[in-house]
């Protein structure tokens, strides 16, 4: 890959990072690596410890969070491989709402007896201080899934640090174009790389992105013993979603906030969940839960389906998921806004409130 200044700006490096060289009769964009096997002599010396598409990608996201990038066949796999940096029978401090996959992978920690999990509200910063003594991993999300809750991320990880304690930061909420939680001093970061990275409803993938040498070659070690490597299409098209990454965002952002303006102003809302910043919000509504399953299927427009951050605008009761927790409200409605025109995105919730 050609090398590119240190100090180009995140939209540029979204389009200028991952390329091949630029000599004459070069093809833009780089290949899709499609092999098992490579001739020996060199790394990679076989297809699960290495494939010339992942290296374009892990180039682009790497630099894009300021550490180096390791892609997983999924955000659980990205997520599990970080919660595996907690030693056997080491204590995990999590928030209190997190992705429930998430949530659910805690929970079967716990059960069986390889970490003692402990959950704190995230955005009571004195609560997670106080948990950190004795622990060994410290999860991070902010904003949390699906509450919107925003934690001190800086205070947090000097904290941690002072403990000797791993910070993993999941960053898939708000992208490194809106937050970079290695510099404000998290150790690794994790993404579902399905969400605003890929941007476009038609991958399933992960990373973990790391500046510590160490927690990087364990990450590695993991991803390779264990097998959740991504597919070189999959990684291929995650990588062409991210070149638009930055305009889909400002775009996705810009509606989001007019939207929350006007749900906290609906009289059917009784609760916006919004943390300022990004494309994600919830709402709670007046009319509880009947309200909340009418607006699931009361919208065309918007479509009813979990995931986020693709082109698509999509809302859910998160409620309905067995792993979401019982302090998520059942009335709660997550919106994930997409880059649809505004006022068509209000005018269908409208008519469905």
């Amino acid at each position: 890959m050609p090398q590119h200044p240190d100090d180009l700006r995140p939209e540029t490096v979204l389009v200028a990072g991952g390329r091949p060289d630029k000599v004459p009769g070069a093809p833009l964009s780089p290949p899709v690596t499609f092999t098992s096997t490579y001739v020996a002599g060199a790394d990679p010396n076989y297809a699960r410890g290495g494939n010339p598409t992942w290296t374009a990608f892990e180039d682009v996201l790497g630099r894009l969070e300021a550490g180096r990038a390791l892609a997983f066949s999924s955000g659980m796999g990205a997520i599990a491989a970080a919660m595996a940096l907690c030693p056997p029978g080491g204590t995990i401090v999590a928030g209190r709402h997190v992705y429930n996959a998430t949530g659910g992978l805690l929970e079967e920690l716990a059960a069986e007896g390889r970490s003692k999990v402990v959950r704190v509200p995230i955005d009571d910063t004195q609560a997670v201080l106080d948990a950190l003594p004795g622990a060994d991993l410290l999860w991070l999300e902010s904003p949390s899934n699906p509450m919107m809750e925003i934690a001190d991320l800086p205070a947090l990880c000097a904290a941690a640090r002072t403990a000797n304690v791993v910070t993993v930061c999941d960053n898939t909420f708000m992208t490194p174009i809106l937050q970079q939680p290695l510099a404000m001093g998290a150790d690794v970061v994790v993404h579902s790389v399905t969400k605003f990275l890929a941007g476009h409803s038609d991958v399933v993938m992960g990373a973990v992105v790391t500046a510590n040498p160490d927690l990087h070659a364990k990450l590695l070690t993991r991803r390779t013993l264990h097998g959740a490597i991504p597919g070189p299409m999959e990684t291929w098209l995650a990588l062409r979603g991210m070149r638009t990454m930055a305009v889909r965002m400002k775009r996705s952002a810009h509606s989001a906030a007019i939207l929350a303006q006007r749900l906290g102003e609906h009289p059917a809302v009784s609760r916006v969940r919004y943390p300022g910043v990004g494309a994600m919000l919830s709402i709670e509504l007046t009319g509880g839960l009947p309200a909340a399953l009418a607006l699931e299927n009361g919208v065309s427009v918007w479509t009813n389906a979990t995931s986020l951050g693709g082109v698509e605008s999509l809302l859910e009761r998160r409620r309905r998921h067995p792993l979401e927790v019982d302090t998520v409200p059942e009335d709660l409605v997550r919106l994930a806004v997409g880059i649809e025109h505004v006022e068509d995105l209000w005018a269908d919730l409208v008519q469905a409130l």
